[in-house]
């Protein structure tokens, strides 16, 4: 009897032993397959390519002489819609727009000035941001004009009224303060972030106030160095518009050619030069796309040269792949656009033109094609 019931007890003891076997088998093996189907997934994330786009599009100075600033007055008030009549749908569909403020938007609560010492109706400025220009450029050599004449009363309604728009556009180049200046500006389109930075050569003679270099930014490469490393890995897309070079000159200098490198070198992505009022050649130093010069939007300047400007565009492609992101800049696209001075300064694409607007067009777009080429032969440039 003893000898059967340690039998039975022995047959137990192993049944309860496979049981338990069987069950921690069985749990293992579901983790490990849990385990190798996180691994497949997490793998496949990693080896799939994400990819993030956005477009800019880059137009050049508001120079707003007082032909300019008057032919878009009604009564007290100014309206510059009318200048985007035919660009305004073409710029709407892009993601970023920059223009360069060349000239300070003091208000008309001060007098409004002309060519030498500028000081422009904020309306412009309106009508810019209702056409979604959300980039802008703020050093200029103009930046303190009437400075010392008006007490630094327009620079200060200019930062003021620049301050109201920080929510719908990217300022750069000129503060009300030194903690305004450091304060990081980071914005994000499309799961791409971005910043610019905005630097002038200098500003017309005129020197800055002592202890108020925020003003105006004047390009120093140590400057320009810290600004940069500050930005440089905290976001995707990293722009430095640069107001430079020689008036009316379709070359680039060796002074902005040497700007450029150096800018480059820094890992900057996108470099928006203005200020020589003509056009000048697109290309890359590396993977840096370089507008040497985006010549006038509109003005109130004669000559086809002068009143001929640049549009230019391109896709901001950010790459993610073995957890290792990339940013390019691609399809970089040259479209000329002319300032109608005969019809109320309506900026025309040059598709749009005839020889009744612009005698001579036609001559005029294939030389503005071999400057816009003449540097890299991977910019597009569009046909009439």
């Amino acid at each position: 009897m003893k000898r059967l019931k340690r039998k039975v007890r022995n047959i137990l003891v192993i049944l309860l032993c496979c049981i338990v076997t069987f069950i921690i088998g069985f749990y293992v093996q579901r983790k490990q397959n849990f385990h190798n189907e996180y691994v497949d997934v997490k793998f496949d994330v990693i080896n799939t390519e994400v990819k993030n786009e956005a477009s800019i599009v880059m137009v050049g100075d508001a120079l707003m002489h007082m032909g300019l600033v008057n032919a878009y007055k009604t009564g007290k008030t100014y309206d510059y819609a009318g200048v985007f009549k035919y660009v305004g749908p073409i710029i709407k569909d892009y993601d970023l727009k920059y223009y360069n403020q060349e000239t300070i938007l003091g208000g008309s609560s001060l007098p409004l000035k002309g060519y030498p010492q500028f000081n422009s109706p904020q309306e412009v400025g309106d009508s810019f941001i209702k056409q979604g220009f959300n980039l802008v450029s703020l050093a200029t050599n103009h930046t303190l004009d009437n400075y010392y004449i008006q007490g630094g009363k327009n620079i200060k309604n200019s930062l003021e009224y620049w301050k109201k728009q920080e929510d719908k556009v990217l300022a750069a180049g000129s503060y009300s303060s030194e903690e305004e200046r450091e304060k990081e500006v980071i914005k994000e389109v499309n799961g791409i972030t971005y910043t610019m930075l905005s630097y002038t050569e200098h500003t017309n003679g005129i020197p800055v106030p002592s202890g108020k270099s925020y003003l105006v930014n004047v390009y120093n490469k140590d400057k320009v160095k810290k600004d940069i490393e500050k930005y440089r890995d905290k976001v995707d897309v990293l722009m430095v518009a640069m107001h430079w070079g020689e008036e009316y000159t379709n070359n680039p200098t060796s002074g902005q050619k040497e700007k450029a490198k150096y800018l480059a070198s820094l890992g900057v992505d996108l470099i928006i030069g203005c200020h020589p009022h003509v056009m000048q050649p697109m290309t890359y130093i590396d993977h840096t796309l370089v507008v040497y010069s985006l010549g006038n939007f509109v003005s109130c300047q004669s000559g086809y040269n002068k009143q001929t400007g640049l549009m230019a565009s391109a896709n901001i492609v950010k790459r993610t792949y073995h957890g290792k992101t990339t940013i390019s800049l691609e399809n970089p696209t040259a479209e000329f656009i002319y300032t109608d001075k005969n019809h109320k300064y309506v900026v025309t694409p040059y598709s749009k033109l005839n020889n009744s607007i612009l005698s001579g067009y036609k001559t005029y777009y294939d030389k503005f094609k071999k400057i816009m080429t003449s540097m890299s032969d991977k910019v597009i440039v569009k046909e009439l």
